[in-house]
């Protein structure tokens, strides 16, 4: 194998960490993975493959019939109805090679001016679609983000996207690679192309495309194992994970997927966020779009894990990751990290890599998110538009409580066989991890429930029969179709990895617990003869406390979130010292809504098993506003940086420039709503007994920016 050094060549905007080759054992555990891969069933047999050709090339008819069809109807000439064309490009995990058995593939459909989006993709098109007996699950999506037509082409899924281009002829050899090919364009065309075009790119800016696709085949598979593979539920998708592993091919050119998979980790484990993935430089580019840049866009201050697409212009693929889901994902890179140490150490295998994430063990509370319609296709729309929504629901909680209360988003729904038109979905919620917490402390998130329930029941095309109910279920209590096989298992998982690292964090909270206690035990008794006025408050403030752990006999019992400590397998490490993002949403411009609002006096509760009633005290967390200023004390330039050389014990190094500062103002508005909202039990409120604490005034973070390697961007 050529090198990238003897060949002259640099990929990405630094230079590369490493120029090493493969060893011979690199080359050993290099075929061991493409095995796995290969037994898991990750390849598609070549008469699949076959198969997904016939179906592009039927497709290709399709349009082209199509666009012959609207131009006669339109009245066009005989030499442009003659020269008429529509063109298929292919996209996404196909184009890129790294698709499996049954993936969809993501195919666009370019067409001349005349043929428009609304009325002839939306309706000629989806028209001959609907009567061809050799396509079913036609499902046209007009009104998403990026319009598209989903529907099964001889029992291959396809989504088919539509670019109108300001072009009479449509060339057969059109190269829309070339950014001349968004001139003129709407907003709709220009994100259409950018699926076709980032893909094309990213094949181009990787040293050695084979040793990309197994990474990355590898990388895909195991964020689906682990839970982390949903852009929609605010991990990443796709794109996502190839762009990350490209960076990491740049970095490491001649490395082979067993090496490029444990720098993966290891890199990323390390990195700065909110810093940004680059590929290449960023251009302005001569159409004038707008392009990534916290420097001009305040929204582009907020996203937390940057991941910029390469083609112009370039825009940031993971605006949807949380500060829930990254402390996920960094923790889960922590995790892939040590047991790529310990396989090197012959300690572990490809198989502990890849363990499921055990997830209804590793909480021992849940949200449970319900929902229902009348019949299939509503439910489909419905399941739609709430999965679009229950990201807000991760954003609220978190905001609502300081990010004091952390969630989990399960990236599946799951189905009750017995129910046929119902749908679950699920989160695990904890206690932010390292933070002290009194004992019997609740988090009372049912206004943030209800303002959840209401911005989804104000869905446009909603019709009646399409409902949402939302409850706080204890781990116990999880129901058992969302076990394999509908079988609660009788014992946690051992034997795993995460199962011995929740032995190891169980014993040491143990020991930690047993020290305090000590000492505590020993400061009591040091002070037994002491007969002052505090004394006596002390020992009545601990007998108040004794009395509020105890439920007090009520015919009516409200119930809020009681959360403990997760128990989850991977491990949990403060983001803080990883990431600094740009806008906090706790940050505030120095006014706060009041620390407690009067509920109503019907309010919705979350019920539980009457022999798993949780206490009713509970100290209501203060809710953020929705939006805050703040003010940067630093910012960043684009500059000409370089990554340097890792070793084993090495961290990433950050480059920090500064700008002058600037402000980022947004109004604050009333979250909550509650005017024809569904409840999920009514019941009359009594004054609750609430041991007031003094409020502590939170202190205003400095926000720092640091950015690692930012290649020469914007001609700065």
């Amino acid at each position: 194998m050529a090198s990238v050094q003897q060949n002259g060549q640099r990929f990405g905007i630094t230079e590369p960490i490493s120029l090493g080759g493969p060893t011979e054992l690199d080359v050993i555990k290099t075929r061991e993975l493409e095995k796995y891969l290969q037994d898991v069933g990750l390849y598609e047999s070549k008469e699949e493959a076959v198969r997904r050709e016939e179906v592009l090339g039927i497709l290709d008819q399709i349009v082209k019939t199509w666009i012959k069809t609207i131009s006669r109807a339109k009245g066009l000439n005989d030499q442009l109805l003659h020269e008429a064309n529509a063109k298929i490009f292919t996209f996404g995990s196909y184009r890129l090679g790294v698709h499996g058995p049954g993936a969809d593939i993501d195919t666009l459909c370019v067409g001349p001016r005349h043929a428009t989006r609304e009325g002839d993709f939306f309706g000629e098109l989806q028209r001959m679609l609907s009567e061809m007996p050799e396509v079913t699950e036609l499902h046209p999506v007009p009104d998403a983000h990026v319009p598209l037509m989903g529907f099964k082409l001889n029992g291959v899924s396809i989504d088919l996207l539509y670019a109108q281009l300001p072009l009479w002829v449509i060339p057969e050899d059109l190269d829309i690679s070339q950014d001349s090919i968004l001139q003129n364009a709407d907003e709709q065309t220009v994100r259409s192309l950018n699926g076709c075009r980032v893909t094309d790119q990213i094949l181009r800016l990787v040293p050695n495309i084979q040793n990309f696709r197994t990474t990355l085949r590898c990388m895909r598979f195991w964020a689906k194992r682990r839970g982390v593979y949903s852009n929609v539920s605010g991990f990443l998708g796709g794109i996502n994970w190839a762009l990350l592993v490209a960076r990491i091919c740049q970095l490491y050119p001649n490395a082979l997927p067993n090496m490029l998979a444990s720098r993966f980790f290891r890199v990323y484990n390390q990195w700065r966020w909110p810093n940004p993935v680059l590929l290449c430089s960023m251009d302005e580019g001569p159409l004038g779009l707008q392009v990534w840049d916290p420097r001009r866009n305040p929204k582009d201050r907020s996203h937390i894990m940057p991941i910029i697409t390469p083609a112009y212009p370039g825009m940031n693929s993971s605006y949807n990751v949380s500060a829930s889901t990254l402390r996920i994902m960094t923790g889960e890179f922590q995790r892939g990290k040590d047991i790529c140490e310990a396989m090197e150490a012959n300690k572990a295998d490809w198989d502990t890599l890849f363990e499921p994430f055990a997830f209804f063990e590793a909480y021992k509370n849940y949200l449970q998110i319900d929902i229902s319609a009348a019949n299939v296709d509503d439910l489909r729309k419905w399941k739609g538009w709430v999965e679009s929504r229950l990201r807000q629901l991760t954003l609220k909680i978190e905001r609502h409580t300081y990010d004091m209360l952390q969630c989990h988003p399960h990236p599946h729904d799951f189905h009750d066989a017995s129910r046929p038109l119902h749908c679950s979905y699920f989160m695990g919620l904890q206690r932010k991890q390292g933070v002290p917490a009194a004992e019997g402390e609740q988090f009372d998130i049912r206004r943030t429930v209800e303002d959840f329930k209401h911005t989804v029941n104000s869905y446009t095309l909603w019709i009646p029969g399409m409902k949402i109910n939302v409850s706080h279920i204890k781990r116990r209590s999880l129901p058992n179709f969302v076990f394999p096989g509908g079988i609660r298992p009788s014992h946690n998982s051992k034997g795993t990895w995460d199962s011995k690292r929740r032995l190891e964090h169980r014993v040491s909270s143990t020991s930690s617990a047993a020290v305090t206690s000590t000492t505590t035990e020993m400061s009591s008794e040091s002070k037994a003869g002491s007969s002052s006025p505090g004394d006596g408050k002390k020992r009545k403030w601990g007998d108040d406390e004794t009395l509020t752990d105890q439920p007090r006999p009520s015919k009516h019992v409200a119930v809020s979130v009681p959360v403990e400590n997760s128990e989850g397998g991977s491990p949990n490490p403060s983001v803080g010292s990883i990431c600094s993002s740009p806008m906090k949403d706790y940050c505030t411009n120095g006014k706060s809504d009041p620390i407690c609002k009067d509920l109503p006096e019907k309010v919705i509760v979350f019920t539980t098993h009457p022999s798993e009633s949780l206490p009713i005290e509970k100290i209501a967390t203060p809710q953020a506003p929705s939006q805050e200023t703040e003010e940067l004390e630093e910012s960043f330039d684009f500059g000409n940086q370089v990554i340097e050389q890792i070793s084993n014990k090495d961290t990433i190094p950050v480059a920090t420039a500064t700008i002058p500062p600037f402000e980022a103002t947004t109004r604050n508005g009333s979250p909550f709503s509650f005017e024809a909202v569904e409840e999920l039990e009514v019941l009359p409120m009594r004054q609750p007994e609430v041991a007031h604490r003094a409020s502590v005034q939170q202190r205003k973070p400095i926000i720092k920016l640091n950015f690692t390697s930012l290649g020469k961007t914007n001609g700065k």
